[in-house]
């Protein structure tokens, strides 16, 4: 791997475990030539998925959106960085066993729903007002009505 301070070719792994759910790699990298420390993530991939879009387009499955769109609806709510990862890595286990190379923003999104349902309420509505696009406080009070229905 080449060092992304310098760009030294050679550089020497020098720790590596399993995360807790085994799902990820941790890397402790160095390079001999600057010194530098830092640590890589390695994960499977089982297939790649293309997300389709509502319009059509086809754009590459990237796991960091679901994670911002995580971070932004548990915002100040008791759930940790390591646990959005398990989300996150349990999210596109579950994209990679349907089987299918593309797969509509929708299902995504309904699958990021239903994880935030059974943790977080708050998250959920944060998450739904933005995925279900409120245009209306009508939308938000109809939406927010249904969850003592659940």
């Amino acid at each position: 791997m080449r060092c992304p301070f310098c760009g030294h070719n050679d550089t020497q792994v020098k720790d590596s475990r399993p995360t807790e759910d085994n799902s990820v790699i941790r890397r402790r990298r160095s390079c001999p030539e600057c010194g530098a420390r830092w640590t890589t993530m390695e994960r499977v991939q089982l297939r790649e998925i293309s997300v389709v879009k509502k319009d059509g387009k086809k754009e590459l499955f990237d796991r960091e959106k679901i994670t911002r769109s995580l971070r932004v609806a548990l915002q100040k709510r008791p759930v940790g960085e390591d646990q959005i990862e398990r989300i996150v890595n349990s999210i596109q286990r579950r994209l990679e066993s349907l089987g299918e190379t593309e797969v509509p923003s929708k299902v995504i999104g309904e699958i990021v729903m239903d994880v935030l349902a059974d943790l977080d309420k708050v998250a959920y509505v944060r998450f739904a007002s933005v995925y279900r696009n409120f245009r209306e406080a009508k939308d938000f009070e109809d939406f927010v009505g249904t969850l003592g229905d659940e």
